[in-house]
């Protein structure tokens, strides 16, 4: 890290170094002191109907709680206070936990019976084999915090031998509340300048951004926020950025990065809109073009292996559905195909995934893998690349809610192997589906070049404009090579959705008449 300094008489804190591996950490360093890592949220939790296994009482509870991880493996987070003598125990230890947008977060909860003997023990020291087991229950953070009382009732699950397969049984209820800490609603705003950048270029001054990224659990860095392109500018002053507490910044320079401005304000969160019952609704675009190879053979892009591995349109469907479905109650998606002929028909650009010539959507993200595997035996692969028909019959949808007072934003994901044919058309889309309540999600299959997609994701600093020379009221697309992902650099799910409440929070923010109505 570098070294810090305070300019008293500026007002000015400032964190710089010369070395190469010098870090510059001037945002990191504000983030920190505020204990602003994530949005926290406080889960407190109460059963009701507990088993009794107690003679001549009343069982004594206690509720342990675990993160599950993809590997299924249990890691133990936090114990509660034994509850004397109840069946219908509230439970007054709470667990603070980050909320994670763009991740699956599983939660599991076993409680048991502490019997008499072991009443003065610390909880932390008690043996969970020398314990009854009362039952176990386990739910998704999403699933809690998208519910408009911020409350899920469970059913607790008791099997006789855990061993043997069949029915559980039920033996209560387990309720878990959440409440968003209220240093989780502070947004900052911050305005940062740099001095004595290095030249990078040959024949005039840089023309330096700054990109602010959080590091995910990995320790790797995804953009969370930037500012605008300065052209030709060593000793740059940016527009005033806002950062929420989900946002977390580091930035690696080799000069001196200056917060001018800090100031701090409480605004309403990407939670507080879900409690007020916005929804985010989940689309999908699959890319058709015959360059994906033939479906039958095995160097397809397309291909369904008979052993069940799936291909890298079927992963990104899952992963990125996976995390979208818990914020879409009705659970339909609507689901196009481009690229294709269809049977006895010419190539379509935005045809209907379920092969329906009146409806795109399909029931389930299972509902999703089965139409993209139906058109794979139905339609002919052609071309070319276009993106713009896709775009624009999402946004169509997506300026239907608005007009009708539905509480939705969309997020289109799009899934091609190929460099897209109608840049410029796609541009303006782009800019004009930039004033809806719509995000684009991005991902790029296999080993083609990629740079055109990165030019549609503004994390560069310069937002798109137009044939006409209009400018994309926000950012709205997120890219994401895939090869990325299977290389192991980072998770898809978290690159692609990292972005996404921000992306929803400049939505409403860009219109002061949208509250959510908590």
């Amino acid at each position: 890290m570098g070294n810090c300094c305070s300019d008293v008489a500026g007002g000015r804190a400032a964190v710089g170094g010369s070395g190469a591996a010098a870090g510059n950490d001037a945002v990191d360093h504000f983030l920190k002191s505020r204990g602003m890592y994530g949005s926290q949220m406080e889960l407190s939790f109460s059963a009701t109907n507990l088993r009794d296994r107690d003679v001549l009482s009343k069982s004594d509870p206690i509720l342990i709680g675990y993160t599950k991880g993809k590997d299924g493996t249990l890691a133990e987070v936090f114990r509660t206070e034994v509850v004397l003598n109840s069946l219908n125990p509230t439970w007054i230890t709470k667990h603070v936990i980050t909320f994670q947008f763009e991740a699956v977060q599983t939660l599991v909860f076993h409680a048991y019976d502490v019997d008499t003997q072991f009443h003065n023990i610390d909880v932390k020291m008690l043996k969970l084999e020398e314990l009854q087991f009362l039952g176990e229950a386990s739910c998704v953070l999403s699933e809690v915090v998208t519910r408009p009382s911020r409350s899920l009732t469970l059913d607790l699950l008791f099997r006789e031998d855990p061993t043997m397969s069949g029915n559980p049984r039920h033996c209560g209820q387990l309720i878990v509340h959440a409440e968003e800490c209220i240093s989780s609603k502070t947004t900052m705003e911050m305005v940062l300048r740099c001095s004595d950048l290095e030249h990078k270029d040959l024949f005039s001054k840089s023309d330096p951004f700054l990109l602010i990224s959080k590091i995910v659990e990995v320790g790797l860095p995804i953009p969370v926020c930037k500012t605008e392109v300065l052209k030709n500018d060593h000793n740059p002053v940016w527009k005033p950025i806002y950062l929420s507490i989900q946002q977390v910044g580091s930035k690696v320079l080799k000069s001196q990065l200056f917060v001018d401005k800090f100031s701090q304000s409480s605004q309403w969160t990407f939670l507080d809109y879900l409690a007020g019952g916005w929804e985010l609704n989940f689309m999908v675009a699959v890319d058709f073009t015959a360059s994906n190879g033939n479906p039958r053979l095995p160097d397809s892009l397309h291909y369904l292996d008979p052993s069940g591995r799936l291909n890298a349109y079927q992963r990104a469907i899952i992963e990125v559905g996976e995390v979208l479905k818990f914020y879409d109650s009705d659970n339909r998606f609507p689901a196009w195909g481009f690229g294709a002929r269809p049977i006895d028909g010419p190539v379509s650009h935005c045809f209907n995934l379920n092969g329906s010539n009146n409806h795109c959507e399909v029931d389930g993200i299972q509902g999703i893998m089965t139409a993209y595997t139906s058109a794979l035996h139905n339609v002919s692969l052609a071309g070319p690349t276009l993106f713009g028909p896709v775009i624009s019959n999402a946004a169509l949808i997506a300026s239907q809610s608005p007009a009708n007072g539905g509480k939705k934003y969309f997020v289109l994901l799009i899934i091609t192997d190929g460099v897209v044919t109608d840049l410029q058309e796609t541009k303006d889309a782009i800019v004009k589906a930039s004033d809806l309540p719509l995000s684009i999600l991005i991902v790029g299959v296999g080993g083609a070049d990629f740079k055109e997609m990165e030019i549609l994701d503004a994390d560069k600093g310069e937002r798109l404009e137009s044939s006409s020379g209009r400018v994309a009221s926000r950012d709205i697309v997120q890219f994401m090579p895939f090869r990325d992902v299977q290389s192991g650099e980072i998770a898809v799910v978290q690159a692609l959705l990292a972005e996404l409440p921000t992306q929803f929070l400049s939505y409403m923010r860009s219109r002061d008449d949208i509250q959510p109505n908590i």
